[in-house]
């Protein structure tokens, strides 16, 4: 009998799913033309990291003080929340006050202490024109904070109620603002560097940014007005489950201020490489900006695919919890991991042989130097994409019963390997290298933040065995090797330019790839493309 029940979460799953996966791949396409117009503005030097590091910060005080809570912890509370004969109207409309004052607070403490921010996060440019340039820009991004958190509110509030395509496709306006904002500048065709662009410049540069955050957050707001939640004004804060959700929310906080120890650490050491290198006479960006935009590339296949089948998963993964089906978590938690594999293990695998032809491809609007180096980058972190998915997973497997506690066990130990990683890097490496070995030193801590989480789901009896994954992740990786070797070697003798070379490799790779993987009769082939076009595996 509960067979039908289990198939009924899956094809809502599935279907969710897929809407996510379409918004989220326009969403990074739209992200990924965006990076390649402010890169070819910008540069890859130090201009660029001005602007990396200021627009950064909003992101890094965002998740440090709420952005946890309101994508994680506050889920379940929701679900629970839509339940009440109010339909949660009272238990939101106190969240929604909560959080807008907490947001305003923090994002008016941010703007007035931005030069202490820059001293903190980039110190080599003290004294340095780099310094004001920041200090300049991250003042226009810090009102990013307001409007991301109320984005992701409104965004979860739609999730609990199972609208989950607006919140994908809300970002993809961001985009569109961001790219007319750069294409605007670009037709200008400005020759700028730190001591060259002028303050009106470098304002309308934030303001542009921050603007695409306030029309992502504002297209939600019709979308809550369809449903029956009737958000007001309320201060009776003294609500139980607010309590409750607050206590979450602090140990969420935690959660968040261990994850920017590792990143403290990697601006502060990229951004004095790159200062350093300046003063060898290195010309090539070998700073954060490389650093920033690999990381990006490397996140796309980890956004369209995990993020997407893990957002729907976590409601369904709270309804096992609530009513005590461990085992339901336990499938569930594999069947994704394994799911998710189809696609991260080929694009780790192809991020790590290509990844100089793939960045010299997309980012036109800088040298065969710092396209050569951000591939390099994009290589150290390839093969960190594994663990990535599969913590991610793992940890949506505590959220689903409420533990904050363990995921920042295990974000604690993930943070300290990959700080003392990091520091190793820099001390042993040349300038121009340090870079790729902080990328490197990142994707190693994803091994063990994944291997921690996993054995921290045991508390629960959830016990995913390695046998569970290992075996599949290892034939698929084979076969990937099969078929994208022999075009590693010989891509350099395809005739035409690099984006030829590229299209050419991508193609014939992934097609062979699934061609010979639906010859092994590995079945989560079939399912994952199941998957994307919304059906029941």
């Amino acid at each position: 009998m509960s067979a039908p029940k289990q198939n009924h979460h899956d094809v809502a799953l599935m279907r969710s799913s897929t809407v996510m996966a379409i918004g989220t791949i326009f969403s990074r396409i739209t992200g990924l033309v965006r990076g390649l117009l402010t890169v070819a503005l910008l540069g890859t030097a130090l201009l660029g990291d001005t602007f990396n590091v200021a627009n950064t910060m909003p992101n890094i005080l965002y998740n440090l003080i709420i952005g946890g809570a309101l994508t994680a912890v506050f889920v379940p509370q929701l679900v629970r929340a839509i339940r009440e004969p109010d339909g949660g109207s009272a238990f939101i409309s106190r969240l929604v006050t909560a959080t807008v004052v907490v947001l305003g607070l923090l994002t008016t403490v941010a703007v007035v202490a931005a030069p202490l921010l820059v001293r903190l996060f980039a110190t080599s440019y003290v004294g340095r024109p780099e310094f004001h340039l920041t200090v300049l820009i991250m003042r226009w991004c810090l009102p990013q904070i307001f409007f991301m958190g109320l984005f992701a509110l409104l965004g979860q509030i739609a999730n609990a109620k199972e609208k989950f395509g607006p919140m994908m496709w809300a970002p993809i306006l961001n985009n569109i603002v961001g790219i007319a904002g750069i294409g605007y500048f670009l037709h200008q065709r400005p020759h700028w560097s730190v001591t060259s662009i002028t303050t009106t410049e470098a304002t309308w540069i934030g303001i542009i940014t921050t603007l695409g955050y306030v029309v992502q957050a504002a297209v939600l707001i019709p979308v809550i007005a369809k449903t029956n939640i009737k958000i007001s004004p309320r201060f009776d804060w003294r609500d139980p489950e607010i309590n409750k959700s607050m206590r979450l929310a602090t140990w969420t906080l935690i959660f968040a201020a261990i994850s920017q120890i590792s990143y403290l650490v990697t601006v502060n050491l990229s951004t004095h490489a790159a200062v350093r290198a300046l003063k060898e006479g290195i010309t090539t960006g070998v700073g954060y900006t490389p650093y920033s935009n690999a990381t990006f590339i490397m996140m796309l296949p980890h956004s369209i695919v995990t993020i997407s089948i893990v957002t729907a998963l976590l409601p369904q993964l709270s309804r096992f919890a609530h009513e005590k089906k461990i085992s339901d978590i336990h499938d569930s938690l594999v069947k994704t991991i394994r799911l998710v594999g189809i696609i991260t293990v080929p694009a780790a695998i192809g991020l790590l042989l290509f990844g100089p032809l793939i960045t010299q491809t997309l980012f036109f609007g800088i040298s065969k130097a710092d396209g050569q180096y951000l591939g390099n980058v994009l290589a150290g972190f390839s093969l960190g994409l594994l663990p990535l998915s599969i913590n991610l997973i793992a940890l949506r497997g505590l959220n689903a019963f409420e533990n904050v506690k363990l995921q920042v066990l295990s974000n604690f130990i993930m943070n300290i390997a990959a700080s003392a990683l990091a520091v190793v890097a820099s001390l042993t490496l040349p300038a121009q290298w340090v870079t790729v070995g902080l990328a490197a030193a990142l994707s190693i801590s994803y091994y063990i933040g994944a291997y921690s989480t996993i054995r921290l789901l045991h508390r629960y009896e959830i016990k995913i065995h390695t046998g569970e994954i290992v075996g599949l992740y290892a034939r698929l990786a084979g076969i990937y090797l099969c078929v994208a070797i022999p075009l590693r070697l010989l891509s350099s003798h395809i005739p035409g330019g690099n984006t030829l070379r590229l299209l050419v490799v991508l193609t014939i790779s992934g097609l062979g790839y699934f061609g010979v993987a639906k010859l092994f009769k590995i079945s989560e082939v079939g399912s994952t493309f199941r998957v994307l076009l919304g059906r029941n595996i």
